[in-house]
Order: C-alpha cells, then sequence, then structure tokens
C-alpha cells in the first residue's frame, strides 16, 4: 500500500474518532435534557440513537483490522491504530452510559424528584467538556491537553461525591425517597463513568504521542 494511501487511513481513522466522540456527547446532552425535562420520548430516541453509536465503533473497528493486517505499521503508526481501538471501545462505553442515563428516565416516568437537579447538569457539562477535549488532544496529539483532561477529572469526582451525599442524606431522612434517590445516584454514577472514560482517551493520546501509557498525574497541571 503507498505511503499517501495509508496516511489518508490513519486520517479517516481520526476522523471516525472525531465524528464518534461528536454522536456520544450529542446522546450525553440529549439523555440529560430527557431527564431535566422528564421526557420519555426523547430518551427512547436516545436509546435507540445508541446503535449508531455501535454502528461507528464496528466500522472503526474493522478498520484498524484492516489496517493492521496490511501493512504491518511500525512505532507511532502502529501506536496510533491501537490507540483509536482502544478509544473506540471507551467512545462506545459512554454511548452506553448515556444510553444507561436515558432508560434510568423511562423507568422514572413521572416519579417526583427528591431534590432539585443542580450539581447534576454541571456534572454533566463537565464530563463532556472532558470528553470534547479528550478527543480533540488525540487529533491534535496535543500531551498537555490530554494532562489537562485528567486534572479536569478532579472536579467531577468532586460534584459525584457532593451528589452522592447529598441524596443519602435524603435517604435517611425519608426511607420512602430510596427508589428515587437510587435512580438519581445511578445518573450520576453513569456521568462519573463517562468522565473516566474521557481520562482513559487522554491516557491513550499520551500513549500514542510518545509511547508510554501513563496513569494521569495531574499535580502539576
Amino acid at each position: 500500500m503507498p505511503r499517501e494511501q495509508f496516511q489518508r487511513q490513519i486520517a479517516s481513522l481520526q476522523d471516525g474518532v472525531l465524528e464518534m466522540g461528536s454522536m456520544v456527547e450529542r446522546a450525553v446532552d440529549r439523555a440529560m435534557q430527557a431527564l431535566m425535562d422528564r421526557d420519555v420520548v426523547l430518551a427512547r430516541e436516545v436509546i435507540s440513537d445508541d446503535r449508531e453509536i455501535n454502528a461507528i465503533g464496528f466500522h472503526l473497528q474493522n478498520a484498524c483490522i484492516s489496517l493492521l493486517a496490511q501493512q504491518a505499521p511500525m512505532a507511532g503508526d502502529l501506536r496510533m491504530i491501537v490507540s483509536v481501538t482502544a478509544i473506540m471501545s471507551d467512545l462506545e462505553r459512554m454511548g452506553d452510559h448515556a444510553e444507561g442515563i436515558a432508560r434510568i428516565v423511562v423507568t422514572m416516568q413521572d416519579e417526583p424528584l427528591v431534590k432539585p437537579l443542580i450539581d447534576m447538569p454541571i456534572m454533566a457539562t463537565r464530563a463532556n467538556d472532558m470528553l470534547r477535549s479528550a478527543v480533540h488532544a488525540f487529533i491534535e496529539q496535543d500531551v498537555e491537553a490530554a494532562y489537562r483532561v485528567g486534572a479536569a477529572d478532579d472536579e467531577v469526582d468532586r460534584l459525584y461525591d457532593q451528589i452522592y451525599a447529598d441524596l443519602i442524606q435524603v435517604m435517611i431522612s425519608d426511607p420512602t425517597t430510596i427508589e428515587p434517590s437510587t435512580h438519581l445516584l445511578w445518573v450520576a454514577h453513569n456521568l462519573e463513568r463517562i468522565a473516566d472514560r474521557a481520562t482513559n482517551i487522554a491516557e491513550r493520546t499520551v500513549y500514542s504521542a510518545t509511547g508510554m501509557l501513563p496513569q494521569m498525574d495531574v499535580s502539576s497541571y
């Protein structure tokens, strides 16, 4: 395979990651909007649309396998392809987390909220910001930007801890709220996992660019 054609296919993989990342970001936004508006119809659309995210992931996986088989790439090109396979898996799981939020909305139906949704939308925004930044850091092979994604996870974890503590207190104060509180805890858990997987993508960016796979040490960022 000519080098120019190979590089075009590498660029196509990057475009696929960008497309898949955008689809996941939109799924998270729509799932949270469904929660805020108690919109079961929108939630069902998010659930249905997850198949499109999975289809993109399947296409990327096949493209990676094809390149590995045809070109036997070395060094940076090999790291790039291997990283795409890992990132595709994380994005697919992020889509599943968004779908999970939507399924919770369907389960809740008209169930009353046990507390105002204040911290949770902020948490969702932060997680989606991390997702967007992580994908762009990978496309640009920007190591410093990747480390900043890791640093941002601290804020998401803080918000999760606050939501968790608040909901536990609600359940202690009124045991009849245990089920609806648990539903909101699962929403927060899904958001926390999205942020964690954005950090995974950031780690893969460092690996792709440098050959090292760090556990994000964000003390200097």
